[in-house]
């Protein structure tokens, strides 16, 4: 199987994103690509509450995830919107974070909001309140497919093992972490912590993500770290996106997830334990 980690830099206008997101899925379907991968907020990457409000739009009318949808059935590929920025009927108007799954034949086959927010204070120059705008998620999301079965999760909840490990012992081959990573905290941590659950739960990780210094309208512009990764069931890298906008194309053989698992069946292992 070959699958496309899309790399972007999106701004706070949705509509300049959605045409260059599909001219990239586009052109990974072209490569060959039968499941592309697209980073976390791929509509909007926005620090502006009032921003967020004037663009957004609710699931059932985002221009993003309805052209996307006729994109993948156009091509005959899986495609993984990362995540979308979404407004919800939350009472606090707080937003989703939500990845989707969309078939060949451009229906929705799996969704699923982020659980864990990021509320970190990494310098005091930088600093995060996720919670502050989108509401978490509460439940794990395997999608089985005819690709295989993918555990569906989102940037800081690569921090929580947990979540990831319940994913594999329900038989995930494939862990997708769509992302929008700090560009501190990713020179620190992200491919550690990617490797680190690929090789805990023996199956592949696919993290595209956002790149670069993000153009705003209103607030401050943020910046991530880029990288897209992909990592093998044993924890080799087999591609890096580095730090421009583009297609990272990798061939995948879920084989090797069996092989992890024979080699080290540590997801069978658990034992309980008192304390501490």
């Amino acid at each position: 199987m070959r699958a496309a980690l899309i790399q972007l830099q999106s701004s706070d206008d949705p509509q300049a994103n959605l045409a260059v997101t599909e001219g990239y899925v586009r052109d990974a379907a072209a490569g060959g690509a039968g499941f592309v991968l697209t980073p976390e907020v791929t509509n909007c990457v926005s620090a502006s509450r009032s921003r967020q409000l004037a663009v957004l739009q609710p699931e059932a009318t985002d221009p993003t995830l309805a052209r996307m949808r006729e994109v993948a059935r156009d091509c005959g590929i899986w495609l993984l919107l990362g995540s979308l920025a979404v407004k919800t009927d939350d009472p606090d108007g707080r937003f989703a974070n939500r990845s989707f799954l969309i078939g060949p034949d451009g229906t929705v086959a799996a969704r699923y909001d982020k659980i864990h927010m990021f509320d970190v204070t990494v310098s005091e120059t930088e600093t995060y309140r996720e919670s502050a705008g989108y509401r978490p998620g509460d439940r794990a999301v395997l999608a089985r497919t005819p690709l295989g079965r993918i555990g569906m999760t989102i940037c800081y909840d690569v921090r929580f093992p947990a979540l990831y490990r319940a994913l594999g012992q329900a038989g995930a081959q494939i862990l997708t972490v769509p992302s929008a990573f700090s560009p501190v905290t990713g020179a620190a941590h992200w491919e550690t912590l990617l490797r680190a659950r690929a090789i805990e739960c023996g199956a592949y990780v696919l993290a595209p993500a956002q790149c670069g210094t993000h153009a705003a309208t209103e607030g401050r512009a943020r910046s991530t770290h880029g990288h897209s990764l992909a990592v093998a069931p044993w924890g080799e890298v087999l591609a890096d996106g580095g730090t421009a906008p583009g297609i990272t194309l990798v061939d995948l053989d879920l084989d090797e997830v069996d092989r992890a698992h024979a080699r080290v069946p540590s997801l069978t292992h658990d034992r309980e334990f008192a304390g501490p």
